[in-house]
């Protein structure tokens, strides 16, 4: 194989600690056997003075003069964009930056089985799946006192963290289920609301942000994660629960559904806390909750191949093979 110098634009680097940021560090990693590096903007003084093979844009919108600026110097060859849920569910409809980073792309990547669909017609064989991957990690024990919930993602509308609280307004506070919720208060009046809730509902809890190993082994002892979010390219912590034994309860949108699978018995419709409450009263029901759960966590547990690092790594590179021999 020949060794490439492979250049990966994210808009969020490692001071924001997104998803962005993670998929860039993640694929950089997996794509060791070549040259890769992680930059905000292209080109940068490394590229004056190296050329580089390909490059790996994610976000059509935000990377939109990175995109630019290789298709000025190089044409389509090695230039291929990842579409975040932001592209695909908001911006590639009427953001004419988004919608040129798809025209001038070689080819384009999305990270879930239904993002395809979410393009132009003219844009679907272009298109590949490259599923997020995430470490198999061990199952903890999980306490039968009563059922541990947890959502994780920072406190913003795309996020859709008011439905969590709203279910847990629903919820009666006897009902033996305990709400953890963490994510920085990106908007402040989120912020405020959840320290309305927490004041409100005893059974819930906002940690705000907290370090990424200790969510994980928050994960990990949850009996469910649960995520409201209003639109989503892939979501890893989906992933992170999935291959941590978790299962998860999740918004009815095509970015969820298309890591969980048409059928996952644990999807409530969009912004519905009533029907997003009845499904932890019914995980809680001595009658219903534990064959519930069991199920849930069989379901997840046959989608949790397609997140293994390996298929992820093959996936990406070959992805790079084909943007370089264009």
């Amino acid at each position: 194989m020949q060794k490439l110098r492979v250049v990966i634009v994210s808009p969020a680097l490692a001071d924001a600690n997104n998803g962005n940021w993670q998929t860039a560090r993640r694929w950089q990693q997996l794509l060791s056997a070549h040259s890769a590096r992680i930059v905000r903007q292209w080109p940068d003084a490394e590229a004056l003075t190296s050329p580089d093979d390909v490059m790996l844009a994610l976000h059509a919108r935000r990377s939109a003069d990175s995109v630019q600026a290789w298709h000025t110097q190089h044409g389509q060859r090695g230039l291929g964009v990842v579409l975040t849920g932001t592209d695909l569910y908001r911006d590639i409809g009427h953001d004419p930056l988004a919608q040129q980073s798809l025209t001038l792309a070689h080819s384009l990547a999305v990270l879930q089985e239904l993002g395809v669909k979410a393009l132009p017609p003219a844009q679907h064989t272009k298109a590949r799946v490259i599923f997020q991957s995430t470490g198999t990690r061990q199952t903890l024990p999980k306490t039968t006192r009563h059922l541990r919930v947890v959502m994780v993602g920072h406190l913003r509308e795309e996020k859709d963290p008011l439905t969590l609280m709203a279910a847990a307004g629903w919820l009666p506070p006897d009902a033996g289920v305990l709400i953890d919720h963490i994510g920085a208060a990106l908007d402040p009046a989120l912020g405020q609301a959840a320290q309305d809730t927490q004041a409100q509902c005893p059974h819930y809890r906002w940690l705000g942000a907290v370090p990424h190993a200790q969510t994980l082994q928050r994960i990990q002892r949850a009996h469910l994660l649960v995520h409201c979010s209003r639109m989503e390219g892939g979501a890893h912590v989906l992933m992170e629960a999935i291959c941590s034994g978790t299962p998860v309860l999740a918004s009815r949108i095509d970015g969820n559904v298309g890591l969980l699978g048409e059928n996952y018995a644990g999807l409530f419709e969009l912004g519905n806390a009533k029907a997003l409450a009845d499904l932890l009263l019914a995980c809680r029901s001595p009658q219903t909750g534990r064959s519930l759960v069991a199920h849930l966590q069989h379901q997840c547990a046959l989608r949790a191949p397609l997140f293994e690092p390996q298929a992820e790594r093959a996936a990406l590179h070959r992805w790079v093979q084909d943007l370089w021999t264009l």
